[in-house]
């Protein structure tokens, strides 16, 4: 091959080795534009944007008066970069002394000298993320900002702040284990209100778009791909806080009276179902009390006597006794098998009706008419208490951790001879408080068994959004003249047994006493020092026409007195005082002033279902309309010292009494007109918001509170 020729081929070959090459180039960039150019594209962008979470608020935790029960506030860490790259040496050692002396003041935990040393020594270790303190408020941080070094920012001051929110529950403990918690954590917990509406709460999240600039630092990008947040709905409970209060004093009173482990206290609408006040508290190691534990919803135990009123309704289902028969419980001993049943009075009662039975809370009598009736055919007793649903869970998830009714059938395996005569006065059988008074709560509506109801409704932005229903468990949990005798049962009670002590001339009161041992972990049943006691108290109020039920419970109670009349039975009184007080008392349509009562007029009344003398409606006002409409002389009214009046009933007469409100705290203007109470509110330097038409029915502080200038009253307003 000539010189030419060999030129030739290896430049041939040298061209096509390049053109080879460009082609593989060529192809290379063509598979990377089409079929690999999302992925490129979008590893290309996640270095220069990325898309950051918007955190949407969390909503509020509100009473039914729209109080806020639990919120967030806006709580910040602080850290120092000491070795920040924009600081220069003089600004830190200009400003050391200074950033110290203002940390201690703020904070107040430690000197200025320590501040000092601390803060020298992380520089000199180089910390580029010093903690200076955890949940620093808001106005904490702005006060902050203006100390030495820290005024100078991130950069040249090395601050670092990082926003966080924390759980506030404005009222304290009261009612603080029903509004509840989440810990975030892979085993968190999740509790109460917090917990079952853990979804409405959160809200949506938002998402912006960040984009990197020279030297690392990332900045918002406009509106593009902005996804706003959704902040979390409000949560409506039913919970009145109020009444919440009441129920958590009286409560602590008598765990404290009685040194008792724990105790339960729930008030309840009968119509509704709403829980307005629950209460748990239990000792803790100091002697005091918390709310650590959901007793009322999640303890399940054996009742104890308050169960006699679904075992005897049992009874007169099956038509065999009837109120008035007569039973036998001889000395107050009867034996079935191996085991003594005692009542509680030596020498027993002898004979008695199955109305006293129920009355004297007979454990003989009520074992008697159950074996009697239900001895050769138990599972027709059991099959009687499934169908008051007292066998079945009865929050449908509202919220979590219920205990779980046990209720055992024939042929199960722990099932015995002694489970009937057992069964008849609360033992081997569970349910926890709530549960019992759900039962109550239906008697008291006519049958109608009603599902607890803790929260209302949503509400975003001030407007109600969603109402949650009354939801019916049964429509009749036992025939109405079944129900009708339970009622007569349950005002027996106090009228003449157990619960006399509860007897009132205000109101009626039906309710049942329970007085039952209870299973120690370490001496079971046994007698003697090692046994436990649950004293109890559940019923409603007011007994003709009943709107509220309430069931107390105390949980070994340790010194000496265990009744249920008497450890329960005054708590369950003095939260129906103060509901009778506020809301039947004071409410302008059922506030009744009693007439001259003299005894011609009361002996033409013994036909009349109530033995009250006629009454006349009138609420307090105006001092000259309130002199009108009372027929008061105007004698009384120049020794008047205020133009507004409320009425003072004592026994059958009429007194007026000034509203002399003291500056700064709110006065009673519950039955006053919007106008009254306006004047009065506002005189006082306090803003006022109303709803309804009429008169004052409902006020928010409550009398006796105390507000600043400015605050805000709630006020109700109704017919």
């Amino acid at each position: 091959m000539s010189k030419r020729d060999e030129i030739i081929v290896r430049s041939a070959i040298f061209y096509v080795a390049v053109a080879i090459a460009a082609l593989s180039v060529a192809g290379r960039i063509v598979y990377l534009q089409v079929v690999e150019g999302e992925k490129w594209a979008s590893m290309g962008e996640s270095f220069v944007y990325r898309k950051d979470a918007v955190k949407a608020n969390r909503g509020d935790i509100l009473a039914a008066d729209g109080r806020i029960l639990a919120s967030s506030v806006p709580y910040y860490s602080v850290y120092i970069d000491t070795r920040s790259t924009g600081m220069p040496d003089s600004v830190w050692n200009n400003g050391i002394e200074g950033l110290a002396s203002g940390l201690s003041r703020l904070f107040g935990d430690k000197s200025a000298a320590a501040w000092r040393s601390e803060l020298n020594g992380a520089r000199n270790r180089g910390e580029r993320y010093y903690l200076l303190r955890r949940r620093v408020s808001h106005n904490e941080l702005k006060e902050l900002r203006q100390l030495p070094i820290a005024r100078h920012g991130r950069f040249r001051g090395g601050l670092i702040v990082q926003p966080e929110e924390r759980r506030v529950l404005p009222h304290g403990s009261l009612a603080a284990r029903t509004i509840g918690y989440i810990t975030e954590s892979s085993s968190g917990n999740v509790v109460g209100i917090e917990g079952a509406y853990d979804t409405e709460l959160s809200g949506r999240d938002g998402i912006v778009v960040m984009q990197r600039l020279t030297g690392g630092d990332w900045l918002p990008l406009n509106d593009k791909g902005v996804v706003r947040p959704r902040d979390g709905y409000d949560i409506v409970s039913t919970i009145d806080i109020d009444l919440q209060d009441v129920a958590h004093t009286a409560l602590l009173r008598q765990l404290s009276l009685h040194n008792a482990r724990h105790g339960t206290a729930i008030l309840m609408e009968v119509r509704t179902g709403d829980v307005k006040a629950i209460v748990n508290l239990e000792q803790g190691s100091d002697g005091r009390y918390y709310e650590r534990y959901n007793y009322a919803v999640g303890e399940s135990t054996e009742p104890g006597s308050t169960f006699k009123l679904p075992v005897l309704m049992a009874v007169l289902e099956e038509g065999v006794f009837k109120l008035n028969d007569t039973i036998d419980t001889g000395n107050g001993r009867i034996n079935f098998y191996n085991a003594t049943i005692r009542d509680s009075r030596e020498g027993g009662y002898g004979a008695i009706t199955l109305r006293e039975v129920f009355e004297y809370s007979s454990n003989v009598g009520t074992a008697i008419a159950v074996t009697e009736t239900f001895g050769q055919r138990p599972s027709a007793f059991v099959d009687r208490l499934y169908s008051m649903r007292l066998n079945e869970r009865i929050l449908d998830g509202a919220l979590r951790g219920e205990g779980t009714p046990v209720i055992r059938y024939p042929g199960d395996q722990l099932w015995s001879g002694l489970s009937l005569p057992m069964m008849s006065h609360g033992y081997e059988v569970q349910q926890t408080p709530l549960q019992i008074l759900t039962f109550y709560n239906a008697v008291a509506n006519d049958g109608r068994m009603v599902r607890p109801r803790f929260v209302r409704g949503l509400s975003y932005k001030g407007s109600m959004v969603r109402e949650y229903p009354v939801e019916v468990i049964s429509s009749a949990i036992a025939s109405r003249s079944t129900i009708r005798e339970a009622r007569e049962m349950l005002e027996g009670v106090v009228r003449n047994g157990t619960a006399s002590n509860l007897l009132n001339d205000n109101y009626s009161i039906a309710g049942k006493t329970g007085t039952a041992q209870i299973a120690n972990l370490r001496y079971g049943y046994r007698q003697g020092a090692g046994v436990s006691y649950q004293a109890s108290f559940v019923g409603y109020f007011p007994a003709d026409e009943p709107l509220y039920s309430a069931i107390v419970v105390v949980n070994a109670p340790s010194n000496s007195v265990y009744y249920g009349n008497l450890v329960a039975g005054p708590v369950f009184k003095e939260i129906a005082d103060r509901v009778y007080s506020n809301y039947f008392f004071r409410n302008p349509a059922t506030i009744a002033l009693a007439g001259n009562g003299n005894s011609s007029n009361s002996n033409n009344n013994n036909n009349n279902k109530s033995s009250h003398p006629p009454v006349t409606l009138i609420a307090g006002g105006y001092a000259s309309d309130f002199e009108i409409v009372a027929g008061m002389g105007r004698r009384e009214r120049n020794s008047l010292t205020s133009p507004f009046v409320v009425p003072v009933i004592s026994n059958d007469t009429i007194a007026i009494q000034p509203v002399m409100p003291e500056k700064g705290v709110v006065p009673e203007i519950t039955g006053f007109s919007l106008r009254d109470a306006l004047y009065i509110l506002e005189s006082n330097g306090w803003n006022v918001r109303f709803t309804g038409r009429g008169r004052v029915t409902r006020q928010s502080p409550g009398p006796g509170s105390r507000l600043r200038e400015g605050a805000t009253v709630y006020i109700e307003l109704g017919i």
